[in-house]
């Protein structure tokens, strides 16, 4: 009790934390100090902050008595035959996520552009951050994983979250490459070469070909139809509702590399709205067709049921808005990956 008394601390004071940093931009952005309604707004933030963690607390409270629950009737046999098989097939997960068993590595990389810092919120760059979360948790847990997710231009707020995020656990993320440069590093960087005999940048990084390069953009006059081994495919890491039109389109282009967008229009053509994908969302549906080469079976395990009606529309929020795809993959909260270890991340798609 007093172990989890101690976490919940932690919690909020990383949420007052948070909400002290987001007050500190503000004012120093500002020539007067915050008018009234900013500070009902922080005040509103922080009532907010503590009601969650209340809640998350309440919620593990609610986990643990499930499974004394469970043991009690696993002590007296009374395990009904598909939870015994939910249990078993837990057990064999945790398994290969530890071990790798089972796994049968992609040759090829996913590569998350971080570069987009000032041009999202305080509360969007928290977003993104939980995001990258599910990101290395859906490529550790699955059968058919990436060989490295690189992640790029990682600066600002998106660091700072990140170095406060569990003592910076995302260091001890395996498979994954951080780098402060911008994507382009990839091929213009300096030579050299490994132990192995690899071509690789003077600081360690694999050198790619520019033309192996693809960046994901629901703009793209190109359909992306299969994912192969030996090239890069680019998500635009950026939480932002859509503000920015071609945004990952101009910035691909910019660099001279190809573009191409998610075949979802040729595969969900009952989705007659626009929709918003996350940047894990995005990744899970790439890691996902690895692993069954299908994109009807990896787009509909992505997202969320409850977003298909009658008819198989997409559901809409009570103004009529289309909502925004969940931030979760599911699975795993990504506080419990950092422990351990838009958008095509900038996707609308018009079908």
């Amino acid at each position: 009790m007093a172990s989890e008394q101690s976490d919940r601390t932690a919690d909020i004071a990383n949420s007052i934390e948070d909400i002290q940093l987001s007050l500190e931009a503000s004012s120093s952005n500002a020539s007067a100090p915050l008018s009234k309604n900013a500070q009902k707004k922080a005040a509103k933030a922080a009532r907010f902050a503590a009601r969650k963690i209340e809640r998350r607390a309440k919620e593990k409270e609610a986990k643990k008595a499930k499974k004394r629950i469970k043991a009690q009737k696993r002590a007296a046999g009374e395990l009904e035959e598909d939870e015994v098989h939910e249990e078993e097939e837990k057990k064999r997960m945790m398994k290969r996520a530890k071990t790798g068993a089972g796994q049968k590595p992609f040759g090829a990389r996913v590569c998350v552009d971080l570069g987009f810092d000032e041009m999202m919120t305080d509360k969007e760059i928290i977003s993104l951050c939980s995001q990258l979360g599910y990101v290395y948790s859906a490529n550790r847990r699955s059968t058919c994983p990436f060989h490295s997710v690189l992640f790029t231009s990682l600066n600002g707020r998106t660091l700072a979250r990140l170095e406060r995020m569990n003592d910076a656990a995302y260091k001890r993320w395996t498979g994954t490459e951080w780098w402060q440069e911008g994507y382009e590093r990839m091929w213009s960087g300096k030579e050299g070469k490994s132990e192995a005999g690899e071509v690789k940048d003077a600081d360690g990084g694999l050198r790619v070909s520019q033309q192996s390069v693809i960046y994901l953009t629901a703009d793209s006059d190109f359909e992306l139809m299969e994912l192969k081994e030996g090239e890069t495919y680019i998500i635009g890491g950026i939480c932002d509702h859509n503000r920015y039109k071609n945004l990952c389109l101009n910035k691909a282009t910019e660099s001279n590399i190809r573009t191409a967008r998610l075949p979802i229009g040729r595969y969900l053509a009952s989705l007659t709205t626009r929709k918003v994908l996350t940047v894990n969302q995005v990744f899970e549906i790439l890691v996902k067709w690895v692993e069954t080469r299908d994109w009807e079976k990896a787009l509909y395990s992505v997202i969320p049921k409850r977003k298909f009606v009658d008819g198989g529309n997409m559901q809409k929020d009570d103004d009529g808005e289309d909502e925004e795809l969940d931030d979760e993959g599911g699975g795993e909260d990504p506080a419990n990956e950092l422990d351990g270890p838009g958008r095509q991340g900038e996707i609308v798609e018009d079908v």
